[in-house]
């Protein structure tokens, strides 16, 4: 797996080998910070689900401030780590060894405000979404004007509200799908649809 785009365009990633984590794909990787654009700039980037890192060292690669990634596994967070290791991002990428539950909940106590929210639970594991949408909502972890996208099977219809989480737009790529999601008490929408 390569970096699609930005400062680090073309550099190799680990993956963990096995069908244990799925990372995501290249197109819908691109996608994503296609409509991301240039609000990706001096953002704080989460990655939870990590997985191998991809999407939030993309974010990184492409003007992140910092990212915190969330991965439970331990072979993926060895994984993650020489990622960030071999990109020199030390001191941009920030691993979260636990469940994406308590993470939340540690991140929230430091009072941390993410702009860009990235949510890729396992397929199969439904209830993460909605347990993990209302959680960013409810700890008050996102800014203003953030955005929360979730990769999803297309075959998975997700609620359009999670508290005040507002679904604002969906694209499919092939199997799966990205729904955006924004705090619907914005003082004036993002651009970012428009």
């Amino acid at each position: 797996m390569r970096i699609i785009g930005g400062a680090l365009r073309g550099r190799t990633l680990k993956t963990l080998r096995g069908a244990k984590t799925r990372p995501t794909a290249d197109q819908l990787r691109q996608t994503l910070f296609d409509v991301l654009g240039e609000s990706i700039r001096g953002s704080l980037f989460l990655d939870a689900y990590a997985g191998s890192g991809s999407v939030g060292i993309e974010a990184l690669s492409r003007g992140a401030r910092e990212a915190v990634l969330i991965e439970s596994s331990r072979a993926a967070i060895q994984v993650i780590r020489a990622n960030v290791k071999n990109l020199e991002l030390a001191g941009r990428a920030r691993t979260v060894p636990l469940s994406v539950n308590r993470a939340l909940e540690r991140l929230a106590r430091e009072g941390l405000r993410f702009d860009t929210v990235f949510v890729d639970p396992p397929y199969e594991k439904i209830e993460e979404y909605a347990r993990t949408l209302s959680a960013l909502d409810r700890l008050e972890l996102l800014g203003p004007f953030a955005w929360v996208i979730v990769e999803h099977s297309k075959r998975l219809g997700l609620e359009t509200r999670y508290g005040r989480l507002l679904q604002k737009k969906q694209l499919r790529r092939g199997d799966s799908r990205l729904s955006f999601y924004t705090l619907d008490n914005n003082a004036g929408e993002s651009e970012l649809f428009h």
